[in-house]
Formats: C-alpha cells, sequence, structure tokens
C-alpha cells in the first residue's frame, strides 16, 4: 500500500497564528518545524500501520515550508517547489491520501486560520453550487483520479467540515479552535497519540472497503468570489470565464482538477 501525504500548514499541531505560516513574518521558522515534525509523525504511523510507501507534500503557499534535513526515515520520497499543473504528482502511484494540517473554509465561523487558497484575495468558493473549502475540492480532484481520502487532520472545525463531505473520513483533532487566530493545543505527545489513533483507523478502514470516492458530478462550474473590487482576472482570452459581478467570476471545465487550474 501507498499513501500520498498532502500535508499544509494551518492545520498542524502548535500552530495557531498568522506568525506561524507567513513567510515574512518572524515566527515562520517555528512553523516549518513543526510541519516537518508532523509529516514525520504520519509517515511514521503509516508505517506502523503496514503501509509500503509514503510519499509527502508540502502544499502550503509556495510549497517551501518543509524542512528537507529535518526529514525522518519513514518519508520515502517529499515534494517540494513549483511543480506545474499536477496537484498531486505520483498520485497514480498511490492508494490512497491523507489531508494532513488542513483548515476550514472561508468564513467558518471560528474556525482557525480560515480560508479558501487565499486569505487575502479570496471570499468564496462554490463547486457546482455548494460552498466547498480545500477538503472538498481536493478530495474532488483526487476522486477523479481513483483516490479516497482516508484522514484529514486540523482543528476542530477542519474535522467537523470533513467529515460533512466526507462522512467515511478517519480525523485527527489535534487542537480545538476557539477563532480566527486562537486555539487550545494538544501538547505534542498527545498530538502524536491522535494522529496514530487516526493513521490505525484510516488504513483499517481502507483495507476493509469503507472508504469512499467524493466526485463532482462533470460539467464542473467553480465560481470565485473575490474579496476587493477590481481584481477580477481578464476574459477576453478564457472563453471557459464568465463574469458575474464585479467581485466574482466562474469557470467551467470537464474536472475540478482543470477547473482549478483555469482559476
Amino acid at each position: 500500500m501507498t499513501v500520498f501525504i498532502m500535508a499544509d500548514l494551518e492545520g498542524i499541531s502548535g500552530i495557531y497564528t498568522r506568525e506561524q505560516v507567513l513567510p515574512s513574518l518572524n515566527r515562520f521558522s517555528e512553523g516549518r518545524k513543526y510541519l516537518t515534525r508532523e509529516i514525520n509523525v504520519c509517515a511514521e504511523a503509516l508505517k506502523a500501520a503496514g503501509v509500503d510507501k509514503v510519499y509527502a507534500r508540502d502544499c502550503h503557499g509556495g510549497s517551501y515550508a518543509l524542512l528537507w534535513d529535518e526529514l525522518g526515515e519513514y518519508v520515502d520520497e517529499a515534494i517540494c517547489g513549483a511543480i506545474g499543473d499536477e496537484r498531486f504528482p505520483y498520485i497514480d502511484e498511490c492508494d490512497a491520501v491523507i489531508l494532513l494540517g488542513y483548515h476550514g473554509m472561508a468564513g467558518t465561523h471560528k474556525a482557525l486560520l480560515e480560508h479558501t487558497f487565499s486569505s487575502v484575495s479570496v471570499q468564496n468558493y462554490h463547486l457546482n453550487g455548494e460552498k466547498v473549502g480545500e477538503i472538498a475540492i481536493d478530495a474532488a480532484i483526487l476522486g477523479e483520479h481513483g483516490k479516497p481520502v482516508i484522514m484529514v487532520s486540523g482543528d476542530t472545525n477542519t474535522c467537523l467540515e470533513a467529515k460533512r463531505f466526507l462522512p467515511w473520513v478517519a480525523t485527527a483533532e489535534v487542537k480545538r479552535s476557539l477563532n480566527c487566530f486562537g486555539a487550545s493545543l494538544l501538547p505534542p505527545h498527545k498530538a502524536k497519540e491522535c494522529i496514530f489513533a487516526a493513521v490505525k483507523e484510516a488504513v483499517e478502514n481502507f483495507r476493509s472497503g469503507k472508504c469512499e470516492l467524493y466526485n463532482v458530478a462533470a460539467p464542473i462550474t467553480l465560481r470565485v468570489e473575490l474579496t476587493e473590487r477590481n481584481q477580477l482576472p481578464y476574459a477576453s482570452q478564457r472563453p471557459y470565464m464568465k463574469i458575474i459581478d464585479g467581485r466574482t467570476f466562474e469557470v467551467e471545465a470537464d474536472s475540478v482538477e482543470q477547473a482549478i487550474f483555469r482559476v
């Protein structure tokens, strides 16, 4: 069995403030350390559960948060940096995916560091008319590749959101969200125990056939509502784009993966 870990930063245990997740601010090095540590914990748990190979991808921002020299022995390959138009490289070699350190969608009340792809420019995403965040979008892309999401980790609201879209998924609630910039944190050893328990459950569920694909019916309409006026993309060379109003546009596509790269 081969598992792909897709790792964001906001939902990693120990993270609670924007200073830890933005490269321009003074605690980003701390955030990088916590991200790498949690990837190592997840990979160790996967190997303990009998998984043969583990891919890990840093998907936070420009994908340069992971500390290569602190990767542990249980990660077989780590994917970093600008990787072109594949959100999940090598996914066809994998059996299942873990969304590690994810966060609530934009606008989720009291969700820690909530946003959808950009806290600065994006107000909301709607996929075929339903408001979604990064959990549902990534699960839908993976469904198109025939791969299930078997586990999600993050704060309270992240786990609730994951269960709403993916009822079968195992969750690791590594912190309780109190508001956008505050949380009740588990100490590292308890967060590790939480991840180990969720990984064990996830692998067992996969092997017993309990994990499903999350599929969104084509054709795909992805609506993007921006936070600011005068920020709409130029539509003249994009026949798949429709301007809705001064802050909202839609793209049409044959798949969710194609739609994301058309935004």
